[in-house]
Formats: C-alpha cells, structure tokens, sequence
C-alpha cells in the first residue's frame, strides 16, 4: 500500500505545473491560450505565484483570459523621486513614426471590427493594408518602393509579435492576422495622443503638397 501511496505521489509531482518553466516562457515572450492550452490552463493554476515570483524581478504579469494570451512588462516607475530606481529588465522599443502608424490604424481597424461584432479574428492582405497608410502617405510616392516600405513595415509589426503571417498557397497574397494583443499595447490614451501627432502630420504633408503643386 505504502509503494501504491508513493508512486500516486510522485505521479502528482510530475503532473504538477512547473512554476520555472512558466517563467522562463514568460520571460521569453507572450504565451497565447490558443498555441499552447496546457501552458495556459498551468499559468491559470499558478498566476498568483507567478505574480509574486516576477515582482521580485520588478515585473508585473499582465493575464487577459478573455484574450486568450499573457505577457510581462515593467512595473510602473515610483513618482517619488527619492525611491531608488531598478533596472529594466524588459527593454523599452523605440518605434519610427510610420510602425507607431501602422499600429494605430491596425487597432483602430481591429475596434471597428470588434464593433460589427462578426468573427473574432481579424485577418487582412497585404493591400488591405497597404490602402490603410496610403492616405498617410505623399501622393505620387512610387509604387514598388510604396510597397516595399509597407512590406518592411509589415515585417517590423510581425516581429513585435502584434501581427503573425499566414501560410497561402503559391501565389496567393500575402495575408495576416492581426493579434488581439495589441489592445493591452495601444490603449485609448494612445490612441487620442497619437490622433493629435497625425493632425500635425497631415498638415505638413498637405503643405508640402502645395508646393509641389505649385
């Protein structure tokens, strides 16, 4: 009975979600219910733990179940300024002014399709996109170099983790899907300062136009 008791034990050792290895994957980007469900179902058992764990490190887990997907970012910076700051152990990302708009709109697109309350996952061609920042964009800009810089721009969002490219046959257009993780990053804050910074940006390509056209 005693080697029966042992071997249940040790079968619920093993069965047991890992509290490093949740962290480690953490660490290393976002978890998504959808990849990995036995992860996930793991970080739902343990994201008190998890929280604790990670504050040490100065992080705080950010855990959206609706979503689907978690991550970690840095703790808010204490306003006092006697209060000792930690290093960052989540580097910050400095974004080109055409990523931040591309991001912005993604959203935005990703609200209105919320809105329509149709599928929930929201997938766009390349020339989806494309038509999304030509208005942005000085007219006359060369075709192939346009397409090119959206492709760059494209990758450069992919790479963020705000966007994940899928598999088409050969031929067929390049197409993505936009990830719902890119609510906890472009929040309505950032999206009015962000509405300010294109009000400034469409006067100067509208001077710019006048020129031209004279």
């Amino acid at each position: 009975m005693m080697q029966e008791d042992l071997e249940a034990s040790a079968a619920t050792v093993a069965a047991s979600p890992d509290l490093s290895a949740l962290v480690i994957h953490l660490l290393k980007g976002v978890i998504y219910q959808e990849a990995d469900a036995g992860l996930w179902n793991a970080l739902l058992t343990l994201q008190s733990r998890v929280r604790d764990y990670v504050a040490v490190l100065n992080l705080e887990l950010v855990l959206d179940e609706a979503e689907g997907y978690a991550f970690l970012r840095s703790r808010p910076e204490p306003d006092d300024a006697s209060t000792p700051r930690l290093p960052r152990l989540v580097a910050r990302r400095p974004l080109s002014f055409p990523v931040s708009l591309l991001l912005a709109l993604l959203r935005k697109k990703l609200a209105e399709f919320d809105a329509s309350g149709g599928d929930t996952r929201l997938v766009l061609a390349r020339d989806e996109v494309a038509e999304l920042m030509r208005v942005f964009l000085p007219e006359g800009s060369n075709e192939a170099r346009l397409i090119d810089q959206i492709d760059a721009h494209l990758g450069k969002v992919i790479e963020l983790g705000f966007l994940r490219r899928l598999k088409v046959g050969p031929g067929q257009p390049t197409m993505v899907e936009v990830r719902r993780i890119l609510k906890a990053f472009v929040d309505a804050q950032w999206l009015a300062e962000f509405d300010q910074r294109l009000a400034g940006y469409r006067a100067l390509l509208a001077g710019q136009q006048g020129v031209v056209d004279e």
